[in-house]
């Protein structure tokens, strides 16, 4: 069988030759062969150009760790836990979990919201490993950020559970670890 170009075909499969001679090529010298059109735009490309999405607590820049599911709630009904600390602001019912919420400006000290900013709430994780924080605005995407080499000043209870730091314009956003950052939180409070 012939097909309508020049390309010879093996008899038995009807597939295309190795430059005609027989033989398939390996998987890695196809690969060595292949050139990808001028338009094509390649994964590598497209990770350096993927956002990071980033918060603000009163001064502190904040970035979601990359996969990390998260949603931001406005305005849901929070419930009090009688006789909890001050930053645990209560529970949410977010389908059926009950996901604690915190206040991380008391927590640290910061200066107090306004009362007239509307009440967002950003929920990182899901289940049992979802944590609620009272934040400032929407998130939003970062493009484009300087790795810094050190950091500033940071609330004590937040030092340990920042990885490093970057720079967009003129802010700094912070590389936090919410997982051990709530699970410490819980040990020093049992």
């Amino acid at each position: 069988m012939q097909a309508s170009g020049s390309m010879d075909q093996n008899a038995s499969t009807g597939f295309p030759l190795a430059d005609g001679v027989g033989e398939w090529l390996s998987p890695s010298k196809a690969l060595e062969r292949f050139e990808p059109p001028s338009e094509m735009v390649l994964a590598a490309a497209v990770e350096e150009k993927r956002a990071r999405y980033g918060f603000r607590i009163s001064s502190l820049g904040i970035l979601i760790k990359p996969g990390c599911n998260s949603e931001v709630l406005h305005k849901p009904d929070i419930w009090d836990l009688p006789g909890s600390s001050p930053w645990l602001l209560g529970l949410i019912n977010l389908r059926s979990n009950l996901v604690p919420v915190f206040d991380l400006r008391q927590l640290f000290g910061l200066p107090q919201r306004d009362v007239a900013a509307p009440q967002l709430v950003l929920v990182l994780d899901q289940g049992d490993k979802a944590v609620g924080l009272l934040i400032d605005d929407f998130p939003k995407p970062l493009f484009d950020m300087s790795f810094l080499p050190g950091l500033p000043q940071l609330p004590e209870e937040l030092q340990a559970h920042v990885r490093g730091g970057y720079m967009k314009g003129d802010g700094v956003w912070l590389e936090f670890d919410h997982e051990s950052f709530f699970e410490n939180l819980v040990r020093s409070e049992q």
